[in-house]
């Protein structure tokens, strides 16, 4: 397959030479704007230089919002859109350019100007959908803004304009696809780029075996697109516009080559420079350079937290959100959210410590406080284990 432009192809000596360059450049950017005061005057020779700067947190982005809303006083330009994510955090995006680097891995999937994308990803408050929409403007395809619910009439859609292409969380895809073998419906769509959660060997299979050929992407709404999977399906290829770290959890040092460390992004986009992001997943340097052509660094996937924030149904579940649902209720002594999987969908099963209450009242109040519909199980006072963790994460990823 053809690649996106040189730049996925070049030496890994001018790589980190003109990544060195953009880097100064952000730190300028950085430098200028109140929120980005941390940001010193460091001497930039080596991209191990990094390690000279403080790691941004999302607890630090947020703080830096509430003082200095929306962005905290980071440098934006070109800004068209401003998105509100758990937290809550707000990003911004723009128009003027594939802001979010969507477009590379869409190439990657095989999408092009021939292509129909059903984008199945939110365009409510958080950027999916606009990420996804940026990348298929990137490539010359054509949208069907879709998002969740009312599937048949995403599956009438589907058939009557021609989509070609999924774009969303691995398992909504299967939904639809279920809901248009119900309707004795022929769908067209052949390629789908997928993010927002695990895509299982399993479920890659079940698309396999319909002629669909399913990527996944690594992707934030803060920081875009971070990795991608090609067609050699080794692995995850860095994105040309990031600098990526793997860093011992909790601390600014760089794991041992080969140990699974946190994900830590600096963005090369001028239009909002993140400095050493930290993203809260877990993952690990693959050895080697893709068999597709493709020379930057390759990572293995998402293998987990470095906290306890755990990413259910494509959306996250946090610590403090538990925390907030244990508060609201008197007679709740604690709660636990469990995720596992039911065939090829996540399931979120909140096991609540409690003296009485009525299981309707707490699962409307989950659905609240943690934006998502879960199992509501009530246990007795103690019943829990004392082990720290508020939330469980018992899918399997091998």
């Amino acid at each position: 397959m053809s690649h996106f432009d040189t730049l996925e192809t070049r030496s890994a000596d001018e790589r980190t030479a003109q990544q060195i360059e953009a880097l100064k450049s952000q730190l300028a950017l950085a430098a200028s704007a109140p929120g980005t005061c941390r940001i010193t005057d460091v001497e930039i020779t080596d991209l191990s230089d990094l390690v000279k700067l403080p790691v941004l947190r999302k607890s630090d982005l947020s703080a830096w919002q509430t003082e200095n809303p929306p962005f905290g006083g980071i440098h934006t330009s070109n800004v068209a859109h401003v998105f509100q994510s758990p937290g809550p955090i707000y990003e911004p995006g723009g128009v003027t350019h594939d802001w979010w680097r969507m477009g590379r891995f869409l190439h990657a999937t095989g999408i092009g100007a021939d292509d129909i994308v059903h984008n199945c990803f939110g365009y409510h408050l958080t950027p999916a959908g606009m990420i996804f929409e940026s990348g298929a403007r990137a490539v010359g395809a054509k949208v069907l803004p879709a998002g969740t619910g009312q599937t048949e009439l995403q599956v009438t859609a589907a058939r009557d304009i021609g989509t070609t292409a999924y774009a969303g969380t691995p398992d909504y895809l299967k939904i639809i696809l279920d809901k248009a073998d119900e309707m004795g419906v022929s769908l067209k769509i052949s390629k789908a780029a997928v993010g927002g959660g695990a895509l299982f060997p399993s479920l890659r299979q079940d698309y396999a075996d319909r002629g669909i050929t399913c990527r996944q992407s690594y992707a934030t709404a803060d920081l875009g697109n971070i990795a991608y999977e090609s067609a050699a399906l080794e692995g995850m290829i860095v994105d040309e516009m990031v600098i990526v770290e793997l860093l011992t959890p909790g601390t600014g040092k760089p794991v041992e080559p080969g140990e699974v460390g946190e994900v830590v992004v600096t963005t090369l986009n001028p239009d909002y420079p993140l400095i050493r992001f930290a993203t809260g997943d877990l993952s690990a340097v693959l050895p080697g350079q893709s068999p597709c052509g493709r020379t930057n660094m390759r990572i293995k996937g998402w293998m987990g937290r470095a906290d306890q924030t755990t990413k259910i149904k494509g959306m996250f579940v946090r610590p403090e959100q538990v925390a907030a649902l244990v508060d609201r209720h008197d007679e709740i002594a604690r709660a636990r959210v469990v995720a596992t999987r039911e065939g090829e969908m996540d399931r979120m099963t909140v096991r609540i410590e409690s003296t009485g209450g009525d299981a309707a009242t707490y699962a409307s109040s989950v659905a609240d406080v943690l934006k998502l519909k879960g199992v509501i199980e009530i246990v007795e006072p103690g019943a829990l284990p004392r082990d720290g963790l508020v939330i469980e994460d018992q899918r399997k990823y091998d």
